[in-house]
């Protein structure tokens, strides 16, 4: 059979590599960094730092400061405006626009033929090879893909130049994908790549229904939204009566836990299986490699050289990150990335630590901006995922978003305590007992992060949180005042400030007034 042929092949080529990185991780990293090193050499950059003169990885690290994206975005904007040889060899088309999270405005990105080819492109057959090889009897290849994405622009630095795109990571990777690879996927191109994202789930949805739909790749919030309006299209009762060979979930973007139960009401089946990849702008840097372990296999051949900024540098004027070989298990660390795309040593914001050093394997912890920290607290997104899923089964609610902020303490009330006040979205009309959901939200942030129990401790210094239900919509109706509507944008769920909260709120407010 066809689809048995395309995933033998596939695996041929990605199951001796992937075994490779495991055993190897050192010599792969070392490899791949004097590849990088030698490609850029006659760049801007590379003449200002000397890459042809055979770095050292410590030489390396001692030349090249660490950069974050405002840092390198004087290199980023000539690049932008088509200038050639900047940061890496020719001119490159296409660049990802983030929701630039780590501060207000988006983020361009640059993706070259060889950050797509050897990261984005590599990692995806690399995920098709393992799903295949884990579940064979499935045959996830003799139906469609259902993958969701973004839209793509003209490049607005070069609107001169209609070839310049800038979109989503998604729709860049989707708009270049090989013919063989686009066969196994759905909706069409001239759908997947709407903008106006009512319009698309609603076209998409009407699309996929009688197709036979056996994996679903896309970020979770949006998926529900589809399976959700899929389902009401074929007045079924889950979506398994729409497709009955669905078997698998590619999700990436948030973390899963509080929608584990959502989606197993929408597919009420134990032969469903989930798997998690961890793809951004910047990279594809790692995929969940085992079943039933959430902890993820970082890509180490894929067009990336990883540093580790640990905590203490993530604040200093002069951060000093550690290489592959010195990382510890448990500490958290900021990554930073050199790229196929001309990203030196650029500190993407993310957080991971690591669950194994043999293979090297990561969970995503949050952002280096992104905690709650007011008070010595240290909540970081890890625990509040982990807390919200914790409450969600204990009331059997399923939450689409949440945001939280400091309640900072009164300065005309000496008896005031500081606290968190959250803005929860469930999915449906349906709100739990919000008292006992918050009661398990803060019981389980103490069980899994010390200082925030120790400052909870008999409500000395920090008061029981506080939730809000918003309405059905409300972070939605957020995101699109802001611009940032679908695709990679996503909401900041924990921030030292209370501008987006305060936000949140008041859209859900203007919503209520509005009905």
């Amino acid at each position: 059979m066809l689809d048995q042929l395309i995933a033998r092949t596939v695996q041929l080529g990605s199951l001796p590599r992937l075994a490779r990185i495991r055993a190897q991780p050192h010599e792969a990293q070392a490899q791949l960094l004097h590849g990088l090193l030698v490609r850029a050499q006659h760049t801007e950059w590379g003449q200002r730092y000397g890459y042809g003169e055979r770095l050292s990885t410590a030489e390396f690290a001692r030349r090249v400061p660490v950069s974050t994206y405002e840092q390198l975005y004087p290199e980023l904007e000539k690049t932008l405006q088509g200038r050639a040889d900047v940061l890496w060899p020719g001119r490159p088309q296409w660049f990802a626009k983030s929701s630039g999270t780590t501060n207000a405005r988006s983020k361009f990105i640059p993706v070259t033929k060889e950050a797509l080819h050897h990261s984005h492109y590599r990692a995806g057959r690399d995920m098709l090879a393992l799903s295949t090889h884990l579940y064979p009897r499935e045959r996830l290849l003799a139906g469609k893909t259902l993958s969701l994405g973004g839209a793509l622009g003209p490049n607005p630095f070069r609107p001169q130049e209609p070839a310049s795109r800038v979109g989503d990571v998604s729709a860049v990777i989707m708009a270049q994908l090989p013919g063989w690879a686009e066969t196994l996927r759905t909706p069409p191109l001239h759908l997947a790549l709407l903008s106006e994202w009512e319009e698309k789930i609603e076209r998409i949805a009407h699309h996929v229904l009688r197709q036979d739909v056996r994996v679903l790749a896309g970020v979770p919030t949006w998926m529900v939204v589809l399976l959700r309006r899929v389902v009401a299209l074929a007045g079924a009762d889950n979506i398994l009566q729409v497709w009955p060979q669905l078997r698998l979930f590619l999700h990436g973007a948030v973390a899963f836990g509080p929608y584990r139960e959502l989606f197993g009401q929408l597919i009420p089946d134990a032969r469903m299986h989930y798997l998690e990849i961890y793809n951004a702008s910047e990279g594809y840097f790692a995929l969940q490699d085992q079943p039933g372990n959430e902890d993820l296999l970082l890509l180490l051949d894929h067009g990336i050289y990883y540093e580790f900024l640990p905590a203490d540098q993530w604040v200093v004027p002069e951060p000093q990150a550690v290489p592959l070989a010195e990382v510890k298990l448990g500490q958290p660390y900021a990554l930073v990335i050199s790229t196929n795309a001309g990203l030196w040593r650029y500190l993407v914001g993310d957080t991971v630590r690591f669950t194994s050093l043999a293979p090297y394997r990561v969970r995503i912890t949050g952002r280096t901006k992104h905690f709650l920290n007011a008070f010595g607290e240290e909540v970081v997104i890890e625990n509040a995922e982990a807390a919200m899923a914790a409450a969600c089964r204990a009331t059997h609610a399923a939450v689409r978003d949440f945001t939280a902020a400091p309640v900072w303490f009164a300065a005309d009330n000496a008896a005031s305590r500081g606290g968190h006040e959250w803005a929860v979205e469930f999915v449906g009309n349906t709100v739990p007992d919000l008292a006992r959901f918050g009661a398990v939200l803060d019981a389980t942030l103490g069980e899994l992060n010390s200082d925030y129990a120790a400052k909870r401790h008999r409500g000395l210094a920090l008061a029981a949180p506080r939730l809000h239900a918003v309405p059905a919509g409300t972070f939605e109706a957020w995101l699109a005042r802001q611009g940032k509507l679908g695709g990679q944008h996503k909401v900041p769920r924990l921030l030292n400030s209370r501008e987006v909260l305060e936000a949140v709120l008041q859209t859900a407010a203007r919503g209520l007034h509005n009905r």
